[in-house]
């Protein structure tokens, strides 16, 4: 349980500078940062506790990610204009956070033996449901809809990385695959442009 803690802590910090960044992007007041921050920081792992019937909630049982969250908030309020892209921030700390974030809804539904499919879709709900919120929240298109780019996929194979790891590995290796996996195919996504295949429609045959 050490372990679950300390990925819903770093994720939840992670992504709440996310959402404050986001709220600095929008130009909002230190309320609407603290807002987004803690949007984006309990986002998934709340939908993933309430799926999983986990009661109660993570942040209810233990309020210290809400504490994390407006902190980190009001930090970046004050230091947003110093950096000189927002968005290039916001969108390399998103690939982090959803790295452990992953790892965090795998650790979480693991300790509570359901099967691997509930698994799989555990790992990817924590990771990008608390972007998505954020993104819909602040009017931009989401990170996880982008075109062609790796982001649900870079989630569901550390899912899958942590769950293979598991076979071979206890202790802390599950996590360690799941994070690995995720940042670096996302890390790749945006640095070297892997991608998937899009559709593209064809006109129909005669």
């Amino acid at each position: 349980m050490n372990v679950v803690l300390a990925l819903d802590y770093g994720s939840a910090l992670i992504f709440a500078l996310t959402g404050a960044l986001a709220a600095s992007r929008a130009q909002l007041d230190i309320v609407g940062f603290i807002f987004f921050a803690g949007l984006t920081a309990v986002g998934g792992g709340t939908i993933r506790d309430l799926l999983l019937d986990r009661d109660p909630v993570f942040w209810i049982a233990d309020p210290t990610p809400l504490a994390i969250a407006a902190l980190a908030a009001i930090f970046v309020f004050f230091t947003a204009h110093l950096l000189e892209s927002r968005l290039k921030w916001l969108i390399w700390l998103d690939a982090a956070a959803l790295a452990i974030a992953v790892a965090a809804g795998v650790a979480v539904a693991r300790g509570m033996e359901v099967g691997t499919p509930v698994v799989l879709v555990m790992g990817v709900l924590t990771g990008t449901l608390g972007g998505l919120m954020r993104d819909v929240v602040a009017n931009e298109v989401p990170l996880v809809l982008k075109q062609g780019e790796l982001y649900v996929t870079a989630a569901f194979a550390g899912a899958g990385a942590a769950l293979l790891a598991a076979l071979v590995a206890g202790s802390i290796w599950p996590t360690v695959a799941c994070v690995i996996v995720t940042f670096g195919l996302r890390a790749g996504s945006l640095l070297f442009g892997w991608r998937l295949p899009v559709y593209k429609a064809r006109p129909p045959r005669a």
